[in-house]
């Protein structure tokens, strides 16, 4: 069997790479392509970056050395983060700090009367903040409520942003500050493509402060921002670095409140985001370099950093998620999970995801009727971290036929013996530690849960194939076939 290093010896190999001197982009005070600032007519309290020479298109010009056939770099990259409880009280400070004279506050009617919005609100107006609320944020956004959250934004020409809530609520106040910032674009400018045009942001965007009130989709670290696209019934996002909330406050008594099953389904979510980045593609197999630094992705596939951040939020969810999912008021497990969701954050957000995101984008664009207990919302919902799980079992069976030593670290992670496994047996491994686990915390079983069928299939699997951006991140490229297998042996998966 191969052996699988510990995470303490990629932890040093990765110190011996970086030397004494950290020159990524987490730890440099500029991003490592500059950008201009919005040029929205309204004051901007901050920007970052400093102008440069550009070619007619926008871009700066290329320069004349060689480009190699395959990409050769990564880039590290995530928003600063705060931790610690009672952190969200210091956020009118940090927006007055910023010179802010207008902030959008960005939430969801479930949240607008509880203590982490009112802990926000109270902290901007002792500090003199002046702000304007947005409570309409719709849970599982969709395009239309992106763009009712724009014409907010762009009615009230606010200058900065203060997004209260769990990743629905962060991910519209990101669409909210780009489209703000270009008021000229067309919505499917910066959509991924192949379903939008996938244009760069090519300037700084206005400074946005996350505050999750979720343990799950990490948003307050990443460049992405998800939404349903209904007149095309699928999933999609725009994913860029610059729009990454300048600030993460990062506050374990905002999770207070949640219930037993919004922990399962944000859990689940940081689960799968760490199973994937894990074994994306590595970054140096994903393609050629671009020929500008600023269309590098923000999803690069697998690298040494990332790995770090991803292999420990892993075991992090495995110990604690079943403990908050039977007791809701376990505090150390909450808080732990919060904690989690932020490291599987910054791991994702830099390496990707991919097969089990891909493919949960049809399932949640294709349901009709199934709703999740304990979500109050008045429309049907598929919570994003059920959709994602149903079907990592086979997901992770499949890509199991490269790297398989990954998937064996994985499945001991869940406690699997992996003493005398040959890497054949990776992939059975790891799906039934997946099963077991799904069934001990009543994980939905399966898509035939959710209300799919084997006639449903190849819907499913015509709203994955557009999903570029994640399913070319999978380890093994995964055909119509394939797809269509992986979501039969999903229909039940214990």
């Amino acid at each position: 069997m191969t052996s699988v290093p510990s995470a303490a010896a990629r932890s040093l190999r990765l110190l011996q790479q970086v030397g004494s001197r950290c020159l990524c982009p987490a730890h440099s005070r500029q991003p490592t392509t500059p950008h201009t600032a919005c040029t929205s007519n309204h004051h901007h309290p901050h920007h970052y970056g400093r102008s440069h020479k550009l070619s007619r298109q926008g871009y700066a010009s290329a320069n004349k050395f060689p480009r190699p056939a395959q990409e050769y770099a990564f880039e590290m990259a995530s928003s600063n983060i705060r931790f610690g409880e009672g952190a969200t009280s210091e956020v009118g400070m940090d927006l007055a700090n910023l010179k802010a004279k207008k902030v959008a506050v960005f939430t969801d009617p479930n949240l607008v009367n509880l203590h982490p919005v009112k802990t926000a609100l109270e902290s901007l107006e002792a500090s003199n903040v002046n702000y304007v609320l947005y409570d309409k944020v719709r849970i599982e956004p969709s395009d239309q409520s992106f763009k009712d959250a724009i014409a907010f934004a762009k009615q009230h020409q606010v200058d900065a942003f203060l997004a209260v809530g769990g990743g629905s609520v962060m991910d519209t106040a990101k669409a909210a500050n780009l489209y703000t910032c270009y008021p000229e674009a067309d919505f499917l400018d910066f959509v991924n493509a192949p379903i939008g045009k996938g244009r760069p942001i090519d300037k700084s965007l206005l400074p946005l402060i996350a505050i999750p009130t979720t343990a799950g989709t990490g948003s307050e670290t990443t460049g992405t921002a998800i939404f349903d696209l209904k007149s095309q019934q699928v999933k999609t996002g725009i994913a860029h670095r610059a729009l990454k909330p300048l600030l993460g406050i990062v506050d374990p008594l905002n999770t207070r409140s949640m219930p037993s099953q919004v922990h399962l389904a944000s859990g689940l979510d940081v689960l799968c985001h760490a199973m994937e980045s894990y074994t994306a593609i590595p970054y140096q197999m994903r393609s050629a370099p671009p020929r500008n630094p600023l269309e590098r992705p923000a999803y690069q596939g697998s690298n040494p950093i990332s790995d770090i951040w991803s292999v420990k939020a892993l075991g992090m969810v495995i110990k604690y998620l079943p403990r908050v999912v039977k007791d809701p008021e376990d505090r150390e497990a909450q808080s732990q999970m919060l904690l989690a969701a932020t490291f599987a954050g910054i791991g994702f957000g830099n390496a990707g995801v991919h097969l089990c995101h891909g493919m949960s984008y049809p399932i949640s664009g294709l349901n009709k009727q199934y709703r999740h207990p304990e979500y109050q919302v008045n429309h049907p919902m598929v919570p994003h971290g059920v959709s994602v799980a149903v079907t990592a079992p086979a997901v992770f069976k499949f890509t199991s036929q490269t790297q398989p030593e990954r998937h064996l670290e994985m499945a001991k992670l869940f406690g699997a013996d992996i003493s005398r496994a040959k890497n054949a047996d990776a992939g059975s491994l790891l799906s039934d530690q997946l099963r077991r686990y799904f069934a001990d915390i009543r994980v939905p079983n399966g898509i035939g849960a959710l209300g799919f069928s084997r006639e449903h299939i190849p819907d499913l699997v015509k709203g994955t194939l557009p999903q570029h951006r994640v399913v070319k991140l999978a380890p093994v490229a995964a055909a119509e076939e394939d797809l269509s297998r992986i979501f039969e042996d999903s229909i039940s998966i214990y």
